[in-house]
C-alpha cells in the first residue's frame, strides 16, 4: 500500500502510527462512498404499510455516503452500477448488463452501510455523512441513473422502510469510489 509516496512497511516509515491500516472491508479508516449491490429478481420498498417502489429484474442498491463524498464519486458509481455485467448470457456467464436485459434500480438510502461495530455492542455511524451532506449526494446519485435511461425507483431518505427482495444467484457485491484502493491488502 503507498501513503503519501511511501510504502508501507518500508523502512523509509519512521514513526510507524503515521500508518493508515484498515481493519478490514468496512473499516471506517478509508471513507468513500459505499454500495451494496444485489441481483434480484423482484424487489420492493414499503413505507407505512405502503410500496413506494418495486421492480421485478434488476439490482437493489443499499447507498451510503461519507463525509468526504463527492459528485464525482457519485457519477463513477452510477456509471460503474449500469455497467456492470452480472446478468446471465446463453452459456451462463456474467455477460450482461442492466440495460441489455431490461431489468430495474431501487435505490434505498442507507447510512448502515457505514456502521462500525469492532468496539463494544452499540455500532459507531460517525463515517456516515449527516443528512445534509447526504441528501443532495444520494438525489444527485438518483438523477444520475434515471439520466442513463435505467428505470430507477426508490425508496425515502430517513424514511423507516421495509425492503422486500428475492436475491437471485445469490449475487451481492460491495461497491465502493476511490477505484486505485485496494482493501486486500495486496499490491
Amino acid at each position: 500500500m503507498e501513503l503519501g509516496g511511501r510504502r508501507a512497511g518500508s523502512a523509509r516509515w519512521s514513526n510507524l502510527q503515521d500508518i493508515v491500516v484498515p481493519q478490514g472491508p468496512w473499516s471506517t479508516q478509508i471513507t468513500t462512498m459505499r454500495v451494496i449491490l444485489q441481483r434480484v429478481s423482484n424487489a420492493s420498498v414499503s413505507i407505512g404499510g405502503m410500496t413506494v417502489g418495486a421492480i421485478e429484474r434488476g439490482f437493489v442498491l443499499l447507498v451510503g455516503f461519507t463525509h468526504d463524498d463527492t459528485v464525482d464519486d457519485v457519477e463513477w458509481m452510477a456509471s460503474r452500477v449500469v455497467g456492470l455485467r452480472l446478468f446471465g448470457d446463453d452459456e451462463g456467464k456474467m455477460n450482461r448488463s442492466l440495460d441489455e436485459v431490461g431489468g430495474a434500480l431501487l435505490v434505498i438510502s442507507q447510512f448502515t452501510v457505514y456502521g462500525d461495530a469492532r468496539k463494544g455492542r452499540r455500532p459507531s455511524f460517525i463515517a456516515a455523512a449527516r443528512p445534509e451532506t447526504a441528501i443532495p449526494l444520494y438525489e444527485r446519485f438518483i438523477a444520475t441513473l434515471r439520466a442513463t435511461g435505467v428505470r430507477v425507483e426508490t425508496g425515502e431518505f430517513g424514511a423507516d422502510m421495509q425492503v422486500s427482495l428475492v436475491n437471485d444467484g445469490p449475487v451481492t457485491f460491495w461497491l465502493r469510489t476511490a477505484p486505485d484502493a485496494d482493501l486486500t491488502g495486496q499490491e
